[in-house]
């Protein structure tokens, strides 16, 4: 839709949806005050006004995503921001992902053995190809890494998703979750379900029948989701009241959580709200971990799987990536991932990048304006909302040449660019709080893909199967992959 308003109307314009007048914004100069990273002014804080849908939704007042109150928002921010911002958890990040990447490589082996006879069974130097759904593997990747960055226990995603197509089965103890597949397909209902609580009527959401079993379905799903998240912090709790004061703990965002503000934080800075110091409450606590899930698992794979695609497509940049990635990873070798190492993959961080342009997983920058403002030289009364189109800024003629084509050396070398002509992550203080991550994740995945393997699409010809609603997701990506020779 925002699509359309551009080519018709220009580079700002406005229509009212649900009795709320909307600004749509495509070009970047326009956004620079909306994105102000200022903590005194807050014009442009809220992402949204309140909704009395999202209170039903469960979401108004709490977390980071969908939160109203300001002063709300910022406690929890602050709280989260601390969780991960640490050097120690980008260094556990890093090395999470060496073991989930090899992890994920003897699931691919041992499923490519069921394709071969007895004495061929590969080892890393027979010949065997496999074709799988990266999208899929993708997902249970980031499900089992931001499980155990966020609680410090295991979910096996990865593990139960191998089980469903190999009779060898792989067993695993000590499982947070007990059905992870659902857990996983949870977070994409929730995650698209924003739309019905936004925009549609309490009268829609309960009495038109197509749109009230949809509704149904998804506070069910809502429902089966705070359970599980409840249940994981009263484990943690209940495991944290046991030990004595002074004694280690996890290093983990949800015991991070649980014992700011108390006697047992003796290392992160105070957090105060309203002039308090109080710890978080395990509702509060929710709000954050589903924060977390939400952006850690379909975001971070949906755009590696973009990126597999594009790469795939181009094989120039495929080419470019290999011999970078080699120049850092010497072929035939074990990967040990440092962080060092990552930063130094300039071309692959620029193939991200232009990944995350052409293909962005969020379609906007909510804001809601409760006072008098100024919008690119137009007053605006109080009461409006803001969408930044992030399609249009990624795609403007005036700062992109040829923006329907994928190039990731418009980031190669750091080729100056307006600072908001790309916003991928957002911008200003609401920038996404785990930007890092995935980038780290990004880069990992790459690195040990196509570091390691041959990889092409299944069928070059197919188009790429994706899906937009309140998101882009990948619905399917099927590849075909064997060992480098």
């Amino acid at each position: 839709m925002f699509t359309s308003l551009q080519k018709k109307y220009g580079d700002i314009c406005e229509f009212y949806l649900t009795g709320v007048r909307r600004i749509v914004i495509p070009r970047p100069e326009y956004v620079e005050k909306i994105l102000n990273p200022s903590s005194k002014d807050t014009t442009f804080m809220l992402r949204f006004p309140y909704f009395e849908g999202f209170e039903e939704f469960g979401m108004s007042g709490r977390g980071l995503v969908a939160n109203h109150d300001l002063k709300s928002w910022k406690f929890n921010r602050l709280f989260f921001d601390q969780a991960i911002q640490s050097p120690s958890f980008t260094n556990e990040a890093v090395e999470l992902t060496n073991k989930l990447t090899q992890e994920l490589e003897e699931y691919w082996k041992s499923l490519a053995n069921l394709n071969l006879s007895s004495d061929k069974l590969q080892d890393d130097k027979n010949d065997w190809s496999l074709e799988i759904d990266i999208s899929k593997w993708a997902r249970r990747f980031t499900c089992d890494m931001i499980t155990i960055l966020v609680t410090g226990e295991r979910s096996y995603s990865m593990a139960s998703y191998h089980n469903v197509y190999n009779p060898v089965k792989v067993k695993s103890t000590g499982t947070l979750i007990e059905d992870s597949e659902k857990f996983i397909q949870g977070f994409s209902v929730h995650m698209s379900g924003f739309i019905y609580f936004m925009y549609l009527s309490p009268f829609l959401r309960h009495n038109l029948q197509i749109i009230k079993d949809k509704v149904k379905f998804i506070v069910e799903n809502r429902d089966y989701l705070f359970e599980i998240l409840d249940t994981i912090i009263k484990k943690r709790r209940k495991e944290i009241e046991e030990k004595p004061i002074g004694a280690n703990l996890r290093h983990d965002m949800l015991t991070s959580l649980i014992i700011t503000n108390t006697e047992r934080d003796i290392n992160s800075v105070k957090i105060s709200r309203d002039n308090t110091f109080r710890p978080m409450t395990d509702v509060e606590i929710r709000g954050s971990l589903l924060d977390a899930f939400l952006g850690g698992i379909d975001t971070t794979a949906n755009t590696f799987s973009f990126i597999v695609y594009y790469v795939c497509q181009y094989p120039q940049v495929k080419q470019n990536i290999c011999a970078e990635i080699d120049s850092i990873f010497p072929p035939n070798t074990s990967i040990d991932l440092k962080y060092d190492d990552l930063l130094k993959l300039e071309y692959c961080d620029a193939v991200i990048n232009e990944v995350g342009r052409i293909m962005p997983i969020s379609n906007e920058v909510p804001r809601y304006v409760d006072n008098l403002c100024e919008i690119a030289g137009h007053q605006c009364e109080a009461g409006i909302m803001i969408h930044i189109n992030i399609k249009g800024i990624h795609s403007h003629k005036d700062h992109w040449p040829n923006p329907e084509v994928f190039d990731p050396n418009r980031f190669y070398k750091n080729k100056l660019r307006h600072k908001f002509s790309l916003v991928t992550f957002g911008g200003g203080l609401r920038i996404c709080p785990g930007r890092k991550l995935a980038v780290i994740e990004s880069l990992s995945l790459m690195v040990m893909l196509f570091g390691k393997y041959d990889v092409e699409l299944a069928d070059m010809k197919t188009s790429l199967k994706a899906k937009t609603s309140g998101s882009t997701s990948c619905e399917e990506l099927l590849v075909k992959i064997k060992p480098r020779k």
